[in-house]
């Protein structure tokens, strides 16, 4: 059953562990404002002082000179410019502390929920669309607390202190010039209501640009060999215009927020300016009490056309944490077992009980499949492209589970198996080898990382590495660059196989480990793989029967089934799909 997360959980959740850091932010930011309406108040008295000199309101504190009410006042100026040059250093300090700690926890946990989802998850997915959500779309939620949450915090203390000073010295003014907040409000969830679509298509259309590139990027030797630079380059300008028209869109519905909300506000100052002149005129109101309510409107008033930049940032967000959210609502579908089997106890005998399997898409992968390999064996796979034999290792490995029947290590059923033991008593060498940035002993260390570098270069004798590793510019501390890039396909093959070879699994998995290297390499690894395959259990995928020959038994697949058992002496004499398969490599019936 799918798992749902609804947007406000998800901030609960991820802010709670800075609980502390967002209520000591929060009382920052309270006082900061509390100290940045000080300055009008006191233009506003020093006007009084001004007028009634003896008779104003700073007098009645004891202070009977006029001058020494200004002096008065001054010290006070400086006290509200302290407090607040204080408390905004320290909000500031916290709220960018609580944003990089809720982004850091969010990410974390978004790609540790994408590590334990299964292979099915990303048969439709882009690599490209997920690096942007777990870059890009993260890092607006650090956006939005930075300039979003102090901004809504101030605008609704400064509401509530400046409201209550208007009321406080003049209620009659106070009243009328509130009216217009409501009509505020409505415009701002009008505006809102319009943005939230288009923000959501923009993140889509960053997703789908970000997808390209990357894509593009990754395949640059094919777009190279083929000479299609061009109309990658008209791809590109589709994906960027689909991308700057979604902008254009949102940006248009932004531009005219601002003017409309100016316009509301403004239309609370000429009643604060009119009004509040009026009664000024005829005596009722104070010209001390006139300008701090001029000034005070500014205050009360014009934060509230920064929503229009809070709103923005927030809409981008919530488009943001839709797509995260579409991440961990994602249900784990591969659940680990709770069984432990310790590595030195595996035996390495695997058996298939009336197997079948169904990828998500709906493609078959395996019919009813049922074999048995014995631990220390070397089994061989063999058959055409879409046979079944590589979806063979990716449910043993369980990157999948079977649609039908079951799958036992030494017995026992590996869905009730911990997924790391199980996955630890297996060394992978697939056909596309992937090596990470770093120098080549980092890359065959990478399943022993405490490995020595004896160890390191013990392994690599045995895939047959060594030599050429000793002839890199570094050797063992030579940068191999992105994917391998510094080295040839048949040297990331060798690293590889040293890196399985380090880890010393009982069972080792090779998937068309020699289908992409040449003949010399080949042979290396081939004498790599008999030294290998001693005391262990051994699964071959291969499409070179050269490579399989020497094999216990060899398993012939085609369309998801097990077609033919034997040894190579055994099926060559059988007229069936491993003849013809032999016939068409080597042109030879033995």
């Amino acid at each position: 059953m799918e798992k749902t997360v609804s947007l406000k959980s998800l901030i609960k959740k991820f802010s709670k562990p800075y609980r502390w850091e967002l209520t000591l932010a929060a009382i920052c930011s309270v006082f900061y404002k509390v100290f940045d309406i000080f300055p009008e108040l006191l233009i506003g008295m020093a006007i009084d002082v001004v007028v009634k000199k003896d008779h104003s309101f700073i007098a009645t504190f004891g202070f009977g000179d006029p001058f020494q009410q200004i002096v008065a006042l001054a010290c006070l100026a400086v006290v509200s410019w302290g407090g607040e040059s204080f408390f905004q250093y320290v909000q500031t300090r916290l709220w960018r502390k609580f944003a990089q700690n809720v982004q850091h926890k969010l990410r974390l946990d978004a790609y540790s929920h994408m590590q334990r989802l299964g292979m099915g998850y990303y048969e439709d997915k882009n690599v490209g669309q997920l690096i942007t959500i777990l870059n890009e779309d993260i890092n607006q939620v650090e956006r939005f607390i930075n300039r979003g949450a102090n901004e809504i915090i101030s605008l609704v203390v400064g509401t509530l202190l400046i409201g209550g000073v208007f009321f406080y010295l003049a209620p009659q003014v106070a009243v009328f010039s509130l009216l217009p907040i409501p009509l505020v409000v409505a415009v701002i969830f009008y505006f809102q209501k319009l943005l939230r679509p288009r923000y959501q298509r923009v993140r889509k259309q960053a997703g789908d640009l970000g997808a390209r590139l990357g894509t593009n990027i990754l395949g640059v030797i094919t777009i190279k060999s083929y000479a299609t630079e061009r109309y990658e380059l008209e791809r590109v300008k589709r994906e960027s215009g689909a991308y700057r028209k979604a902008q254009e869109r949102t940006i248009a519905v932004v531009a005219l927020f601002l003017p409309v909300l100016r316009m509301v506000i403004a239309l609370s100052f000429i009643i604060t300016l009119v009004l509040g002149g009026y009664y000024t005129l005829n005596g009722t109101l104070d010209v001390g009490v006139y300008s701090i309510l001029v000034f005070q409107t500014q205050r009360l008033l014009w934060p509230f056309k920064n929503i229009g930049k809070i709103m923005t940032v927030y809409q981008q967000v919530m488009a943001s944490l839709m797509r995260v959210n579409q991440i961990l609502a994602s249900p784990v579908k591969i659940i680990s077992g709770g069984r432990h089997l310790p590595l030195k106890k595996v035996k390495g005998d695997i058996g298939f009980d009336d197997v079948s399997f169904y990828y998500p898409s709906g493609m078959m992968g395996l019919q009813h499949v049922t074999l048995k390999i014995k631990a220390g064996d070397t089994v061989a796979f063999v058959g055409s492209t879409g046979s079944g034999k590589s979806t063979i290792v990716k449910l043993l490995l369980r990157f999948y589970d079977v649609s039908d029947g079951k799958i036992t290590l030494d017995g026992i059923n590996i869905a009730d198996l911990k997924l790391k033991d199980l996955r630890n008593a297996i060394g992978l060498v697939s056909q596309d080898v992937f090596l990470f940035p770093g120098t080549v002993r980092e890359n065959i260390a990478y399943g022993r990382r405490s490995a020595s570098l004896d160890e390191v270069i013990k392994a690599a004798k045995i895939a047959e590495a060594h030599d050429f590793i000793m002839r890199l510019p570094e050797q063992y501390h030579t940068q191999v660059g992105e994917r391998g890039s510094m080295l040839s396909g048949g040297q990331r093959q060798r690293i590889s196989i040293a890196r399985a070879i380090l880890k010393n699994p009982p069972i080792f998995i090779f998937d068309e480990a020699t289908s992409a290297v040449d003949n010399e390499t080949e042979a290396a690894i081939q004498r790599s793989l008999d030294k290998i395959m001693k005391d262990h259990t051994t699964i071959l995928i291969a499409h070179r029967l050269s490579t399989v020959r020497n094999a216990d038994v060899i398993i012939v697949m085609d369309h998801g089934q097990v077609v033919e058992v034997g040894t190579h002496d055994q099926l060559i004499q059988t007229k069936g799909i491993y003849q013809a398969l032999w016939r068409v490599q080597t042109g030879s019936n033995n």
